[in-house]
């Protein structure tokens, strides 16, 4: 899953690098490459953390999914803050970098969700 999202994702933030740098010059080139790299890493983060609670303690996935998105949005709420005024990167093409990004990594997770085959169900196995 992180290689098939982390690609997609990885392709959208290329265009946006490039299209933000071409359309506004190299803040934009900064921000969405900002953008893009703060979607990769939350992300993936977040599946790589979600993942090894599934291998020891598939119970909490859902506590720990809820809290690594709880952590997340009060990191970007920080980020957020922090460069509310900034003049460093273009902020506009931050935002849509990150939107573009975000959409890309969920359409592909949930692409590759509805591909894969999961057991929702012990199955009953005779001696």
């Amino acid at each position: 899953m992180l290689r098939t999202a982390g690609f997609l994702t990885g392709m959208f933030g290329i265009a946006a690098v490039i299209l933000g740098g071409v359309f506004a010059g190299s803040e934009g080139f900064i921000g969405a490459l900002f953008g893009a790299v703060l979607v990769l890493v939350f992300f993936s983060v977040g599946q790589i953390v979600i993942a090894g609670v599934m291998k020891n303690a598939p119970e909490m996935a859902m506590t720990v999914a809820l809290l690594t998105y709880l952590v997340k949005i009060g990191v970007l709420f920080v980020i957020i803050i922090l460069f509310a005024d900034t003049t460093a990167f273009n902020t506009k093409v931050f935002a849509l970098t990150v939107v573009a990004c975000t959409i890309a990594w969920t359409v592909a997770e949930v692409w590759v969700y509805g591909k894969s085959k999961v057991l929702y169900v012990d199955p009953v196995i005779k001696p």
